[in-house]
């Protein structure tokens, strides 16, 4: 299996285990909560569908046959029994060993789960991830950014008076598109072991969230946080 397969069933498995969803939704879903895969199409998700399936991680269930807008009213109705026999979508559930996989998974802290897009499906699910996995995770991907950023400055130390001014501003923005993302990383890690600090200081324990509804750790901003896929160079 690809990593990039790899990655399509962690995610399925992590958005089905919210709830159980048609192909079509299910696309949406990844399409619109986790932008790294807005190229996938149909033909990438539906096999990777039946693979779960065959490992039984996911039954198929038969959904309710699409409604009808009545005219006029703007109302759905049930299909008319000319249109009974009409397909009905496929939906997709998570089984107990799927969900049981699915944990496991998100157990998993190596090298794999601080790569560019492995990272931010692991992000996208951190909601459902212990802390001590958020930690290992979370000071990997910075430790590995911060090996790219060596790498890159002795490159450009090596390759700048060989550069025209524009492959070189380039070459700055991809390091500085690298900061900015460990920048990010230092102050979730330091929210992190605060909100572990506050759980431990107080009488109601690990079970405290904000008013947000996210685990204490993680910093409320005003604006959305960076994306950690989209905003670093490759």
């Amino acid at each position: 299996m690809s990593r990039r397969s790899g990655i399509l069933e962690f995610a399925v498995l992590g958005l089905l285990r919210e709830s159980p969803m048609h192909g079509y939704e299910l696309r949406k879903r990844l399409n619109t909560s986790l932008g790294i895969f807005r190229a996938f199409s149909y033909g990438t998700l539906y096999p990777c569908l039946k693979t779960l399936v065959a490992s039984g991680w996911l039954i198929e269930e038969p959904g309710n046959p699409p409604a009808e807008v009545q005219p006029g009213s703007g109302r759905a109705v049930a299909p008319a029994s000319s249109l009974a026999g009409r397909r009905a979508k496929i939906v997709y559930r998570l089984t107990a060993e799927g969900k049981e996989h699915f944990e496991e998974l998100l157990s998993h802290t190596g090298p794999d789960a601080w790569e560019d897009e492995h990272f931010a499906a692991r992000f996208a699910f951190f909601g459902q991830t212990e802390h001590e996995v958020r930690m290992r995770v979370l000071e990997g991907r910075r430790s590995r950014l911060e090996e790219r950023l060596e790498k890159m400055s002795a490159s450009l130390a090596r390759t700048r008076e060989r550069l025209d001014d524009y492959t070189l501003e380039l070459q700055r923005h991809g390091m500085e598109s690298v900061e900015r993302e460990v920048r990010w990383l230092n102050e979730l890690i330091e929210s992190e072991r605060s909100g572990r600090d506050q759980r431990r200081s107080s009488p109601e324990g690990s079970a405290q969230q904000n008013t947000a509804g996210e685990p204490d750790g993680l910093p409320r901003r005003g604006n959305d946080p960076s994306d950690p896929s989209g905003d670093t160079a490759k």
